[in-house]
């Protein structure tokens, strides 16, 4: 009966948390309309002339046509597969390396802590764009190789926050009965510490996704990400700039649609952490 009254709380806190609810119904809507974009677009992104060149918006085309005649609604719509790939990806790169490195400052201290700790402030202190820029050269222009370099230089800030979440916890009685019981330093890593620390990394991928989407959308803009004819937003907006004046619906909508997504997992990050630590709620 406690744990239903428990859940019950929690669900009204969820449902009654504003920043939460509308961050969830934006981030859902996406992942429908990524899972559903056969069904949704009226057309292939990459079939061309499917109506005139730069065609404006009309009950054919919805968003329009681009240059090649290729409707940009289903080009949107497929789109969204991208973004949340960008998010999955990059968001899970980013937690192994910076968990897996902040658990080994945090938990060893010594020599590793401050070896790991030069190299998380090296990579913090270094412009994210242009190390990113640096390592995409090196491996070359695609959208996962644009995911890796994004994840290479984001992961110190989760670092960060594991290490000193590790450090408050790993002289707590729980961790020292799993140290009598004989548990390897791995086991009392994994089951006894980063559980306690999945909260806030759980806030803290929510607020930091649209960062991630936005450096990656910076690459594909400047040409080092999604390559054509992917229907990558950032990669729309780049060439879109061309026909500005003559088509703006062509960098209007993917802004609009990165400007939906981006707002929602702010929303989402920012419920979140109101209902994990109320203490810092939104004002």
């Amino acid at each position: 009966m406690k744990k239903k009254n428990k859940w019950k709380e929690r669900l009204h806190e969820c449902t009654h948390n504003a920043n939460f609810m509308i961050g969830f119904v934006i981030i859902v809507s996406v992942i429908l309309v990524a899972i559903f974009a056969d069904q949704i677009a009226p057309y292939d992104y990459m079939t061309q002339k499917t109506g005139g060149r730069l065609e404006a918006p009309s009950s054919a085309h919805l968003f329009g046509t681009d240059d090649l005649g290729r409707d940009m609604f289903s080009r949107i719509v497929y789109g969204s597969r991208i973004a949340l790939w960008v998010a999955f990806l990059g968001g899970s790169l980013q937690l192994a390396i910076g968990v897996v490195i902040g658990l080994a400052c945090g938990f060893f201290g010594k020599w590793v802590d401050r070896i790991l700790t030069f190299m998380t402030d090296l990579t913090w202190c270094i412009p994210g764009t242009i190390l990113a820029l640096a390592v995409v050269t090196i491996l070359g222009k695609s959208l996962t190789n644009t995911i890796i370099a994004i994840s290479l230089v984001a992961w110190a800030s989760y670092a960060r926050i594991v290490r000193a979440k590790t450090m408050s916890l790993r002289n707590m009685a729980f961790v020292e009965t799993g140290k009598a019981f004989g548990e390897s330093n791995v086991a009392l890593m994994m089951r006894y510490i980063l559980p306690n620390v999945i909260p806030s990394l759980l806030v803290m991928v929510s607020l930091n996704l649209p960062g991630t989407i936005m450096s990656t959308t910076t690459l594909s803009f400047l040409g080092l990400g999604s390559q054509p004819p992917s229907p990558d937003w950032g990669l729309a907006i780049s060439l879109g700039l061309s026909y500005i004046q003559r088509a703006p619906w062509l960098t209007i909508w993917p802004g609009i649609a990165l400007v939906y997504v981006t707002f929602g997992f702010n929303l989402l990050g920012e419920g979140l952490r109101d209902l994990i630590d109320p203490h810092m709620k939104t004002q």
